[in-house]
């Protein structure tokens, strides 16, 4: 059976590799709508293969540009663009994977019409999970994980009851800093920084991941995907990437999912849920290959981000909001060459401290907190580093 998906973020790492996907599995999907922000060149060869019906750009310029060459095509912009493809009831699915909190409205959109997610976006989660996940099961939809670590847990457990979980566990290949020392840390250039040693991906989830900020997203990510205590959550450093993810059971067992790094697999994964299909042809896992499999506790001293997003979490309300968008902010402020590396870690727990805390937030204190904090960090911290 064909089904009918939209992709958000279609011109962005993830959107460009679903529909790798969707290519490899010829008459399985068709694409109604596709979202992308300014690469309108891209965006026309998208377009002019997969033929959507309807098409979201950022701006109305560009919509006009783009709608002199396709007539045919409803073309949107904007946020209320993103909404229009998500929510629409032609999809069966819809793979959010634009950047930042531009993810949260189409989600919740799409959620409230009753389509399922396949979710890239972690800032939705991080910022507002107990808005999302709550209407989520209101409204009785999926959210299928396409983050690696997450689609691992999402394997190991499935068919299983979440109450017969102890733990679940999420890798980390350490980054490019997993050796080195503080003040080789202190003193990465942007260069040294995006060379990750495992997977290719956008500048800013390639800092975080180098921070290990990325993995503290995941880990308040998956307390609202899993429904888990952070208490079961754990992080452990594994360079190799052969493991994504494992889950320990009640009764001591642990199942883990295990493969070659890939995005090609989890969005696949996600897309064709439940099923799975051959598609994308990654090189087989050979075991007898692998000399060893390496495990190791993060060093919280010289990554003290991944703690301040246990601490985050733990706190609640719009910590968690409050700790995305400052470390956005930083980590472009870090592209820029405005700041140092280690900085980002600092101005983060000072916005923490500084920033009072909204428990239960609504959705509009979400949005409140990520507009104040963002500001704080341009007018107050840039300026002491």
């Amino acid at each position: 059976m064909t089904k009918t998906i939209s992709i958000l973020g279609s011109t962005g790492s993830i959107g460009r590799q679903a529909l790798e996907v969707v290519d490899g599995l010829p008459g399985s999907f068709n694409i109604f709508g596709l979202a992308a922000g300014r690469n309108l060149e891209l965006l026309k060869k998208q377009i002019a293969k997969h033929k959507p019906e309807l098409v979201s750009v950022a701006t109305r310029e560009l919509a006009f540009r783009l709608g002199k060459e396709f007539k045919g095509i409803e073309i949107v912009w904007g946020k209320d663009g993103l909404k229009q493809i998500a929510e629409n009831s032609r999809n069966d699915l819809a793979l959010v994977a634009v950047t930042g909190l531009n993810g949260l409205e189409p989600t919740i959109s799409a959620i409230n019409n009753g389509v399922n997610v396949a979710l890239a976006n972690k800032e939705t989660l991080v910022s507002a999970g107990n808005i999302v996940t709550r209407l989520a099961k209101e409204k009785k939809v999926s959210i299928i994980p396409v983050d690696s670590e997450h689609s691992a847990i999402y394997q190991c457990i499935k068919g299983k009851d979440y109450s017969l979980v102890n733990k679940i566990i999420l890798t980390a290949s350490g980054g490019p800093f997993r050796t080195k020392s503080p003040e080789e840390i202190q003193n990465a250039t942007v260069e040294n920084t995006l060379n990750h040693p495992s997977w290719f991906m956008g500048d800013k989830i390639t800092v975080d991941s180098a921070t290990l900020m990325n993995k503290g997203l995941e880990v308040i990510e998956a307390h609202w995907l899993f429904g888990l205590d952070y208490t079961k959550i754990k992080v452990v450093i594994h360079p190799q990437s052969v493991i994504h993810g494992a889950v320990e059971f009640l009764d001591g067992s642990v199942i883990s999912q295990m493969g070659l790094p890939s995005m090609h697999i989890p969005i696949q994964f996600a897309l064709t849920y439940p099923g799975i299909y051959p598609g994308i042809k990654s090189n087989s896992l050979d075991l007898t290959q692998i000399s060893n499999l390496e495990f190791e506790p993060p060093d919280l001293n010289r990554f003290p981000c991944l703690k301040l997003a246990y601490e985050a979490g733990k706190k609640g309300g719009t910590c968690p909001a409050v700790l995305n968008a400052v470390n956005e902010e930083a980590v472009y402020a870090f592209l820029q060459g405005k700041i140092r590396l280690t900085d980002i870690a600092h101005i983060v727990a000072e916005s923490l401290e500084q920033l009072d805390n909204i428990n239960n937030p609504s959705y509009d204190d979400i949005l409140e907190v990520d507009k104040t904090s963002r500001k704080i960090v341009d007018e107050v911290f840039l300026s002491k580093f």
